[in-house]
């Protein structure tokens, strides 16, 4: 009985050893889980330059980047991102204290990544966090040239392809702006776009040529969403219904 009595506060020191230990585990853990994040909303097939990727990880909440190597997604092993997160855990009956603490791991940006695949614990550079500069704002799309300088057709009349590749030309567009042109049974569609995100509403104009209407519109903005389809050349030529 003496011998356990004396063995009581080692027992108790090891225990309380024990679970100080599980805590900052389970705070790294908790950093790692926002590292893991940031990989999965950097994930995708998408081709994008070190800045790209650098930026869109410096604006998620929790996260400091403090090195990016590589020069695109798509080259080479794709894009490292070193990044700092923190996260916290109460050390339990012992010391009832939240233990909190800060984490760097390697965040792969590639094509050939995986689906929530598991950051790398890294040593944290010894440097501040990167900074980058906003992206350029996109060019405005000309709505109103556009509306003024379209053919319009006549009823019974015949519509002609190439006088509205014409009109787009005489517009000098900016270089930033892609555009598309298709003819399908009478009818012209027109697509005025600027690159998006692939999280935000993209920038788009459409517009539709046929014998007695010509129309110039912007889709709504659930339309413009990635995936909604509203940015495409057959909503230009098969307007889709509004939401509702």
């Amino acid at each position: 009985m003496r011998r356990l009595l004396l063995l009581a506060p080692l027992l108790l020191l090891t225990a309380g050893c024990g679970v100080v230990q599980s805590s900052e585990g389970e705070a790294t853990d908790a950093a790692r889980a926002v590292a893991r994040k940031a990989g999965e909303r950097l994930y995708g097939q998408r081709p994008r330059t070190a800045e790209e990727v650098g930026r869109s990880a410096s604006e998620f909440d929790g996260v400091e980047v403090l090195r990016v190597t590589g020069t695109s997604t798509h080259d080479g092993d794709g894009i490292d991102v070193v990044v700092r997160t923190s996260g916290s855990a109460y050390n339990g009956w012992i010391d009832p204290e939240e233990v909190t603490v800060r984490r760097c791991f390697a965040v792969r940006v590639s094509p050939r990544s995986e689906w929530r695949e598991d950051p790398r614990d890294v040593d944290c550079p010894d440097n501040l966090p990167m900074t980058f500069a906003p992206p350029p704002e996109p060019p405005p799309l000309p709505y109103e040239e556009l509306r003024a300088e379209l053919p319009r057709v006549p009823e019974g009349g015949r519509v002609d392809e190439a006088e509205v590749r014409r009109t787009l030309a005489a517009l000098d567009l900016h270089p930033a702006i892609r555009t598309e042109v298709k003819a399908d049974g009478g009818r012209i569609g027109v697509l005025l776009s600027v690159k998006g995100n692939n999280f935000d509403p993209q920038e788009c104009l459409l517009a539709r040529v046929v014998p007695g209407a010509t129309d110039v519109w912007v889709p709504s903005r659930i339309q413009r969403m990635p995936g909604e389809g509203g940015c495409t050349i057959a909503n230009a030529l098969n307007p889709m219904a509004p939401p509702h």
